[in-house]
């Protein structure tokens, strides 16, 4: 219990690969949960990306050997956790944000959606450090002003910013949408 076992792509949604030796090198994602007592089993949904700054030096290391660039830093962290050989996407530094708790077998930890992103971190995760709280659609709109305004000295690559409702009781009432 409490240790990494196995990580998977979201593939199609059913079925997604299995990257469990990739995943291994990301050292945001603890191989075991700081917790005396951890839970038998739990399933986190979490993104891995490749910072800005490996990015840029990778990008510039490879130019200056003649050889090929990646894309950009989405593309280059899923090739990467699709690699058969775990030192190469070691070498790439990826890093890991958790978003969510998808299942834990002793019941889901009471509270809202943030405090659970809070337990994450205490088991270990690095959960990033833009998360916030807020009240009312004015704090909400506030903060993506306040988001977008720093978006390019953002340590990675945000595309778009993620509000949702904190209490779990009321998510599965309004629905969920990939995007608006």
């Amino acid at each position: 219990a409490g240790q990494l076992v196995r990580a998977g792509t979201r593939g199609d949604g059913v079925n997604g690969e299995d990257i469990t030796h990739n995943v291994r090198t990301i050292s945001e994602i603890p191989l075991v949960l700081r917790d005396s007592n951890p839970p038998h089993f739990l399933e986190i949904r979490g993104e891995a990306y490749m910072p800005k700054a490996v990015f840029n030096r990778l990008t510039t290391l490879a130019r200056q050997k003649g050889d090929k660039t990646f894309v950009n830093p989405r593309n280059a962290a899923a090739g990467s956790l699709r690699q058969l050989d775990p030192r190469i996407t070691n070498e790439l530094q990826l890093s890991f944000f958790p978003y969510a708790i998808a299942f834990l077998s002793d019941g889901m930890p009471s509270g809202s959606h943030y405090e659970r992103l809070i337990r994450l971190s205490d088991w270990g995760f690095k959960v990033n450090a833009d998360i916030k709280r807020v009240e009312g659609i004015k704090a909400c709109q506030y903060y993506y002003e306040q988001l977008l305004a720093r978006r390019a000295s953002l340590a990675y690559d945000c595309d778009g910013v993620v509000i949702k409702v904190d209490d779990l009781t009321l998510q599965p009432e309004l629905g969920m949408a990939t995007r608006a």
